[in-house]
């Protein structure tokens, strides 16, 4: 991320919380269709934890009913949790966002752990008044770093 790109107004900066807000909650919670909606309809979701890259809509509700399915299948509930959000404005359709996401899995009746921590590098535009994920890369903090 260019750390020396302008920031975004502050009501830009709050939508993009709310979006991550969502987004976490919505796979979390099963609601596969919604999360993808945060996505472009070609959004692209690129990570070293799963074999391919994830590409459009239907891709991307398959994903995300995949994720909860198997944390049901193992009696768990799976928690998105995203900090330290940084927002650049690349232009005044597009931005730049880093975060941090740990993913957090709680047994029925168990103690939680940490599944993963990773770092989010997201492509967002603005399309129809609402800020969307054009491309995601998550890097994962226990694989080789380049």
């Amino acid at each position: 991320m260019n750390t020396i790109a302008p920031l975004p107004d502050p009501v830009t900066v709050a939508a993009v919380h709310q979006l991550y807000g969502a987004q976490s909650q919505c796979i979390d919670n099963g609601h596969a269709v919604e999360w993808a909606a945060t996505f472009t309809v070609d959004g692209e979701f690129h990570s070293p934890s799963y074999p391919d890259p994830v590409a459009g809509r239907a891709a991307l509700i398959d994903f995300a009913r995949g994720f909860y399915t198997a944390a049901r299948a193992a009696n768990e509930v799976h928690r998105h949790v995203v900090t330290n959000i940084a927002v650049r404005q690349s232009d005044s359709t597009s931005l730049e966002v880093s975060a941090y996401l740990q993913i957090l899995a709680t047994p029925l009746g168990g103690p939680s752990r940490l599944v993963r921590m990773t770092t989010l590098d997201d492509q967002l535009a603005h399309i129809d008044g609402a800020w969307l994920i054009a491309r995601r890369r998550v890097a994962r903090d226990d694989a080789p770093q380049p």
